[in-house]
Parts: C-alpha cells; structure tokens; sequence
C-alpha cells in the first residue's frame, strides 16, 4: 500500500493518518486504500474503535485534487465518483466506532469522509464547506444525503446551494460537529471518546450502530422489529454472558468480541 494513508494501533483503537500533503487530496489509489483499511479492520477482532486524522497542520483534508477533472474526462469522474463512494461508504459501515479528528480545513470531499465517521472532534479554527457547485460539480461521497441527515435541509441547503463555509464554532452549534476543542486538541479528545467506545461491548456496539443508521435505508417501523431480533441474537455471543456477569460481580468487563 501506499503512504498516502497510514495505519497504527493503539490498544483497541485503530488510527488511520492522512498523509497525502500538503492538502491530504484524495486519488483513486488512496480511496481504494480506504476500502482495503476498512475490510482489514473489520476482520480485526480486537479492534473496536477508529480515529481519522491528518499530519497537516492546516488540512484535515481537502477532497479531490480539481487537477483531474480539468479536461472533462468522465472515465476519471466515473472512477473517482465510485471511488468515493466505496471508501466511505465502506467507513460508514464500519462496525465500531468511527471518530474524525478535525483540525483544519475539511473541504468537499474531506468533509465528506468526517461525515461518513460517527463522531466528528473539531478544533477550534477549523472551516468546513461542500463547495464543489461553484466549481461545476457537486459533492458525490455522499455529502448531500449524510449532511442533510445530520444537520437538516435548511443548512445543507445553504452549504451546498450557497457555498457557504462554517467555522467550526458554527459547525458545532448547528450539529454539524458533536464536539468543538481548542486548537492542537482534536486528535487527543478523539482518542479519549475512542477509549470510552473500548468500554462498551464490541458486539453491542456494532448491532446498536446498524439499528440507528437503520433508518437511512427502512421505515422506523422495520427498525422496532430488528432491535428486538438483534437483542436476542446477542445471547449467542460471548460478550453478552461476560458483561452481564461483569456488571453483577462489580468487575470490568473482559471483551471477546464473539
């Protein structure tokens, strides 16, 4: 693999850094990467958490470099376009915790993979935006269904209608951002919610995540009835024993997660 995207453990938390400067763009080869991280982490039992970061000091990451779609070629487009959509998508399907550390600017389709986490920590001068229509093109990583479902119409409408670009402070008061810290500060809060995440019960964990992303896909109604199926099908596991047994005996839980 390439070093445009490097992963390390830290207990049972993955890190995955953005290392492609100075803007942490994303190519074919590196969204690809994303997908194969993903796959990787997903199979790795002892892995319940994953934090999203960048060595930038000014980028989170800045989306797609417009260098590849200057001469209209829609072989690239169409390239980049599943690219995206099987990297992130594949992040949103992850079946622990995904946070994104925010510290800097988080444009187009770098906005769209803290979109595609379940938490996003920003630091303080950080500015987001999907800014692609004021260049002929719109956010195709799932910025304009993830956005609305996290904010609203009315904002995302005038994120991507408008172009308009928050600061983070802004970012955290309309729900865009779950979290706002001081600058330098985003890659240390994160991992701290990556620990509280180590806590909980891996297998919990990724059966509670499908029922809450459930409603971007089935009525609320199909939902009731999967929480209840889901809730039995944990007594097969492990964990289920361990943690009830735990709580009872007033001792930490040992996760399995199986």
């Amino acid at each position: 693999m390439s070093d445009a995207l490097l992963l390390e453990k830290q207990g049972h938390t993955a890190v995955i850094t953005m290392n492609n400067p100075p803007a942490n763009t994303w190519t074919v080869e590196s969204l690809k990467q994303l997908t194969e991280l993903v796959a990787q982490l997903n199979a790795d039992r002892e892995v319940f958490a994953l934090v999203l970061r960048s060595t930038s000091e000014k980028f989170f990451c800045a989306g797609a470099d417009l260098k590849l779609f200057a001469d209209g070629d829609r072989s690239m487009a169409r390239d980049m376009a599943r690219g995206f959509g099987e990297a992130f998508e594949a992040l949103s399907n992850f079946r622990g915790v995904s946070i994104a550390a925010i510290n800097g600017f988080a444009m187009g389709g770098g906005l769209e993979v803290a979109l595609a986490c379940d938490i996003r920590v920003a630091e303080e001068q950080a500015q987001m935006a999907l800014p692609e229509a004021k260049v002929g093109l719109l956010p195709c990583a799932g910025g304009t269904q993830n956005l609305t479902m996290l904010v609203g119409e009315g904002w995302t409408k005038r994120m991507i209608l408008l172009g308009e670009r928050l600061k983070a402070p802004q970012a955290k008061e309309i729900g865009l951002v779950e979290e706002l810290v001081p600058t330098g500060g985003a890659f240390e809060r994160a991992m701290e919610l990556a620990k509280q995440a180590e806590q909980q019960s891996p297998m919990s964990i990724a059966n509670c995540k499908q029922l809450i992303q459930n409603n971007r896909h089935q009525h609320w109604d199909a939902g009731y009835i999967l929480e209840r199926e889901l809730f039995v099908d944990l007594f097969f596991s492990e964990d289920q024993k361990e943690g009830v047994n735990a709580f009872l005996e007033k001792r930490a839980p040992e996760w399995k997660n199986r």
